[in-house]
């Protein structure tokens, strides 16, 4: 079996268990398992293993009953995530009802415990900084629980409080819609990232529910005008999972110079995502794609922020992959591009999963 010779990876967000049941991007019909090498997806224990990714966000992430048809991978790709994802003439639809949202995520949930229990120990799902050390340091993979969105979330406060004793971490506070708590900004390009209105009421309480739990707070998907809020309010450190450098792809979903510097100044962390069509400066999804692209968007996060500040959000089993890496066993040619860039030992290092952990201990205090 491959070894890859740089540091384990500890990536910022994966939607892997959407397609092991069958759904999400680029589906195997009947779903797969995460323990057998297969061509589909981007995830699974094998190829994680040959390519160094030592474990990561898994997001639970409830598709809305209208948006279920799966995406396709190629060239369509581009025009289908443009359909799912652009804004209506007449406005988001009303968010997706609280009861189906929590039953999904129950079952998403369920899954990923599954995992878990049928690794015979070679997963684990972490709760605390020091559990992600202990499986990066001994080849255990490890899974840190993630909701991608909190529709099946209530304003009290009662089923966050739930989730959060069953282990989920990490909350990111919408997709790419509106819900009671935020709006995300629609698939466009090139956009501003400030394309609507801010956090709710509801959405700034819900971001002091997550800080007085140590719930780390993803402002990965909101808007510009959510994202400040979000940095007016939090006493933890600004984190955004998957979010790549706007001044190098005008896309919406990318950071501002301004946002980098805010992140920078609470000593949080960007991951850089890996969908081309946030990577590349024309904003095509067109996996035909150097990855010194990438090397591009990190140079400009690290410029920003320091290196401390940035690390890896993949998106695998979510977006398009350039075709140089195309799933997690290419990994090691991303590695090998940023150290050819002159990127040393210690700086690959902190992106490859020491600045994960540094910002998981002090939002998590464990």
């Amino acid at each position: 079996m491959p070894v890859s010779s740089f540091p384990p990876i500890f990536d910022g967000h994966n939607d892997t268990i959407l397609s092991l049941t069958g759904s999400g991007f680029n589906p195997l019909p009947g779903g797969r398992s995460f323990f057998e090498r297969v061509d589909n997806g981007h995830i699974d224990l094998p190829r994680a293993q040959d390519g160094g990714l030592g474990g990561g966000f898994f997001a639970v992430f409830v598709r809305p009953p209208e948006t279920e048809d799966p995406a396709a991978e190629g060239e369509d790709a581009r025009k289908r995530l443009t359909q799912r994802f652009q804004r209506p003439a007449e406005g988001w639809p009303e968010p997706m009802a609280m009861d189906y949202a929590q039953s999904k995520s129950l079952e998403l949930l369920g899954r990923l415990f599954q995992i878990e229990r049928e690794s015979n120990g070679q997963c684990k799902i972490i709760r605390s900084a020091s559990e992600l050390q202990h499986c990066l340091d001994n080849g255990i993979f490890a899974i840190l629980l993630h909701f991608e969105g909190t529709d099946q979330l209530d304003p009290d406060g009662f089923a966050l409080d739930v989730f959060h004793q069953a282990g989920v971490q990490s909350i990111g506070l919408t997709h790419f819609r509106k819900n009671r708590y935020a709006e995300g900004v629609p698939m466009s390009f090139p956009s501003s990232p400030d394309t609507g209105p801010g956090l709710t009421d509801e959405g700034k309480e819900l971001v002091r529910q997550c800080n007085a739990r140590n719930i780390l707070v993803d402002v990965s998907h909101i808007n510009e005008k959510g994202f400040w809020d979000v940095a007016g309010i939090t006493d933890a450190p600004i984190v955004a999972t998957h979010s790549n450098a706007w001044e190098v792809s005008n896309a919406p979903r990318n950071l501002t110079d301004k946002q980098l510097d805010a992140i920078k100044e609470s000593r949080g962390v960007a991951g850089l995502n890996f969908h081309v069509g946030f990577l590349r400066p024309d904003g095509e999804a067109d996996p035909s794609m150097p990855l010194s692209v990438m090397a591009d968007h990190l140079d400009h996060m690290v410029e920003r922020m320091g290196i401390d500040c940035v690390a890896l959000g993949s998106d695998f089993d979510g977006a398009v992959m350039p075709e140089g890496l195309k799933d997690a066993s290419g990994l090691p040619a991303l590695m090998k591009t940023l150290q050819d860039r002159g990127y040393d030992a210690d700086a690959l290092e902190k992106i490859a999963n020491g600045n994960w952990i540094r910002v998981l201990r002090e939002t998590w205090g464990r």
